[in-house]
Formats: C-alpha cells, sequence, structure tokens
C-alpha cells in the first residue's frame, strides 16, 4: 500500500460519523472537567471542605469517579478524549494549511491523548497521581540535562505564548474560526470568558516555570493547580481566584456548546 493510499483511508477514517461523534462527546466531557475544575477553585478560594483536592484535570476525574455514574462518564472521556486526539492528530499530519495551524492541531492531539490516558488510569487503574508531583518531576527531568536550566526557561516561555495567545483569542473572539456557524450569544459569552480565564491561569504557570529556570529549582514549577491555588495567596486573593473559576465554568459552557457547532 502507497503512502497515498494510506493518507486516503486515514482521512476517510478521519471523517467517519464514529470519529467526528465521538470528539464531540469529548467536547461534553471537557466541559464537564472545566465545570468541576471550577468548583474546585471555588472551595479552594473559600476554605469549603478543606479544598483538598487538585485544582486541575487530575483532581476533577478523581473527584467524578467518586460518584455513582463516575465510572462510566470516565470511560466515556478516555473514549471521547482518545478519539478527539485522533481526530487533530490526524488532521494535523493529512491537512494541506498552514504549518502553524498544522503544528497546533498536533498539539492539541498529545493534549488529548494526554487526558484519555490520564482518564484511564483513574478509572482502570485507580488512581492519576499528583499532577503537581508529575510536573516537578518532568521539571527536575529537563534540569538534569546539560542545557537543562534553559529547557525549562524554554518552557516556560512557550507557555506564556500560549497563555497570551488564549487570552488574544478570547478577547478577540477569534475562537469562532472554530466553529461551523454561530453558535448564539451565550456561547460567544462563555467561550471570551473562558479563554480569558484559562490565559490568566497558563499565565501563572508560565511564571512559575521561569522562575524554576531562573533558582535551577524544579519544586518552584506548578502545574494548574498550583498556579490557581497561588492566585488565593495575592491581595483579594479569594476574590480573584473566584473570578477565574467563573472564567474556567464559563469554558466548560462554551465546551458543550462547540460539542455541537465544532468544524470538524
Amino acid at each position: 500500500m502507497s503512502t497515498a493510499d494510506v493518507s486516503r483511508v486515514t482521512r476517510r477514517a478521519n471523517e467517519s460519523p464514529v470519529v467526528e461523534w465521538g470528539a464531540r462527546v469529548g467536547f461534553v466531557v471537557l466541559g464537564v472537567l472545566h465545570l468541576v475544575i471550577a468548583w474546585i477553585a471555588l472551595k479552594v478560594a473559600w476554605n469549603i471542605g478543606g479544598g483538598s483536592k487538585s485544582a486541575d484535570q487530575s483532581g476533577a476525574l478523581t473527584t467524578m469517579a467518586s460518584s455513582s455514574t463516575g465510572p462510566l462518564l470516565l470511560w466515556v472521556a478516555v473514549v471521547g478524549f482518545g478519539l478527539l486526539a485522533v481526530w487533530n492528530v490526524t488532521e494535523g499530519v493529512l491537512s494541506h494549511g498552514e504549518t502553524g495551524d498544522r503544528v497546533k492541531l498536533v498539539a492539541k492531539g498529545v493534549m488529548y491523548a494526554f487526558f484519555a490516558w490520564t482518564s484511564f488510569k483513574v478509572v482502570a487503574l485507580g488512581s492519576g497521581g499528583s499532577s503537581e508531583k508529575q510536573t516537578e518531576d518532568a521539571t527536575a527531568t529537563l534540569m538534569s540535562n546539560p542545557a537543562g536550566q534553559v529547557l525549562v526557561g524554554v518552557v516556560g516561555l512557550v507557555v506564556l505564548g500560549i497563555a497570551c495567545y488564549h487570552v488574544y483569542k478570547g478577547w478577540t473572539k477569534k475562537f469562532l474560526e472554530d466553529l461551523r456557524e454561530h453558535p448564539g450569544g451565550w456561547a460567544v459569552q462563555a467561550g471570551r470568558a473562558g479563554y480569558v480565564a484559562k490565559g490568566v491561569a497558563l499565565l501563572v504557570v508560565g511564571v512559575f516555570f521561569v522562575i524554576a529556570a531562573v533558582q535551577h529549582d524544579p519544586d518552584k514549577a506548578q502545574g494548574l493547580d498550583g498556579a490557581l491555588k497561588s492566585l488565593k495567596d495575592m491581595a483579594f486573593g479569594p476574590v480573584l481566584l473566584t473570578v477565574v473559576a467563573l472564567g474556567i465554568a464559563a469554558y466548560g459552557v462554551y465546551s458543550f456548546a462547540r460539542a455541537r457547532y465544532a468544524r470538524l
């Protein structure tokens, strides 16, 4: 079978109803995850129930698993995120668009594959692990290389770039280009607030990585959970964290609209 035949078969599979609907289910689960993350962040902000869960995807998945319908929802998440990963990676590889757009598609595919794997570990193995510990371990591994300090700094700068793009994408409503038709005013406002809030959270993550690089200390690197919890320690912290949490919840609401209107 030639390369052209492989590409044609892959493209046909990518456009199948199974992959499309599975990917749309993935957006629904993504929306649920963001709502749960927002709720955990609100509990952290106001010390409700101790706020012991991680305010990130691992904490959200663990919270979902503890409910009566949690295991079923997590298996749906595994399939949905898996098919989202397949669609994004294959679309990035097979499309003839600009290189930057193709790279973003592949990067999104890798992210969704990570979500699928994390969901699988929670539902099948009973533990998704500590995301903050994973972040610190990964940073320490990078720093063990000869150019490790520089690499961690580059990671921080990349995250800062992604954060700024999220803010730009939300503020200018550029995310509407990802949809096949206008989703309605409520979805636009939710998407706008959601992208800006995620951008703010990622800005904090990027700053932590840069600090870790400058101080040559992998323990300074933090993921989403550490970034959100650090907001609470700032002036008017609970209020600031509440605003960001509501923005993350808005992104979850937008994800439901995206499940219907996404351009797949």
